[in-house]
């Protein structure tokens, strides 16, 4: 089986690349992996594979059956190696982590067996291409997310007895009631310019290094469910997105550190204020971020 001349150049070309993301429907954030890519944006990893039958078959009926079985393996081999480049965090992809215990390499390929058509085409010259996709989120996010991340019980409201209440003491000039403060429902991060690599299990850090956002953070059940944090490409688009509703927290990444580029800096002060909204409300919990990339 040999994939047609145009197709071999373009995965060569895509192997030959060094790390990069590129926009396709709208802002989606695509980052190509091995011989697929990985949509951050959507939560899924896609291949596309190509079939032919063999040639003592050509103008059979036996042809195309044959050739779709054919193009469903390639795609899947295809498939199984773009997932082995998904970046868990900082210092681990899925490749690293197949290789820490034969049972987990099996439940991986097991998961890209059961991946789902989503597109079928027969060419002229008797060959099927067909693409296949497996979501990031769900089992395979149950699977590959570090086992820190624990499911967070909701805090249960504790009744108590009516309390006489107190004169109210004088409050010093120029301190604002707590009841005035900012309510934010949720975390939009604008990494543009910082060489930012897209993780399933990001973490967010002060300039101290301390952990403002991170697995110690969210409730595993949202972050299976729905991944750690949603990828964009406009800020904007970010910033309007559903999943941090309508008056999401804006920070600055400074930087990134970790070898995988997948830990973002924002500024110590940035940070206070993200620690002082999050005692507000669980939006961190929930997950309720979105990461700018370039």
């Amino acid at each position: 089986m040999k994939a047609s001349k145009p197709v071999s150049i373009l995965l060569l070309a895509l192997l030959a690349l060094p790390f990069a993301v590129t926009q396709a429907d709208g802002q989606d954030l695509i980052e190509p992996s091995g011989s697929g890519n990985i949509n951050w944006s959507q939560g899924v990893v896609e291949a596309v594979g190509i079939g032919a039958p063999p040639e003592k078959y050509y103008g059979k009926p036996q042809a195309r059956p044959m050739a779709l079985r054919a193009a469903k393996v390639d795609a899947m081999r295809n498939l199984l190696e773009a997932t082995k480049g998904v970046q868990i965090d900082s210092n681990t992809t899925v490749s690293g982590f197949m290789v820490e215990s034969d049972v987990i390499s099996a439940k991986v390929q097991g998961m890209v067996r059961g991946a789902k058509i989503v597109k079928q085409e027969y060419l002229s010259d008797g060959t099927v291409e067909i693409t296949m996709q497996m979501p990031l989120n769900g089992g395979f996010a149950q699977l590959v997310l570090p086992k820190e991340i624990k499911q967070i019980e909701p805090i249960k409201a504790v009744a108590h007895e009516p309390e006489t209440p107190a004169a109210p003491a004088s409050a010093p000039a120029g301190d604002v009631p707590r009841s005035d403060a900012i309510v934010y429902t949720g975390l939009v991060v604008d990494a543009r310019g910082i060489d930012v690599r897209p993780a399933m299990a990001p973490k967010v850090i002060d300039e101290k290094g301390q952990e403002v956002y991170g697995s110690a953070f969210v409730s595993r059940e949202f972050a299976v469910q729905q991944g750690m944090s949603g990828y964009a490409r406009d800020l904007t688009a970010a910033q309007s997105n559903t999943r941090v509703t309508n008056n999401p927290l804006t920070v600055k990444g400074l930087r990134t550190e970790g070898s995988g580029r997948s830990n973002i800096v924002v500024s110590n002060a940035d940070a206070t204020n993200l620690r002082s909204a999050s005692e507000h409300l669980s939006f961190l919990k929930k997950c309720r971020v979105m990461i700018v990339v370039d």
